[in-house]
């Protein structure tokens, strides 16, 4: 019984092991991501940034998480894949950049 169950174990760790190798993950892209975000929440803090220019900057966002997960899906992310995410980032980050220099600011 001891034997079937290290053989189970054993084969199960096996088809796992593949599994765990193939998925390349995004870190880098995942920190820029909460960097950027955080960049946003604290141009909302602070009246550089209004509802309207936040809520376009957050929809921005979701378009580059959407970019992340497409890429992400099949469990590998190529070089190509996430040289299209890092130029989605490179675009939001100047957005944010110019919607929190620009001189509209939040109403207090």
């Amino acid at each position: 019984m001891k034997t079937l169950k290290f053989l189970t174990a054993a084969v199960f760790a096996v088809l796992a092991v593949p599994t765990f190798a193939q998925t390349t993950s995004t870190p880098r892209i995942d920190q820029r991501q909460e960097n950027q975000q955080q960049r946003i929440d604290q141009g909302v803090k602070s009246g550089q940034l209004n509802q309207k220019e936040a809520a376009r900057l957050e929809k921005g966002q979701a378009r580059v998480q959407k970019l992340e997960d497409r890429a992400t899906a099949d469990g590998k992310v190529t070089a190509k894949e996430r040289a299209k995410i890092e130029r989605a980032q490179n675009k939001e980050s100047r957005r944010i950049y110019r919607e929190k220099h620009d001189k509209q600011t939040a109403k207090k």
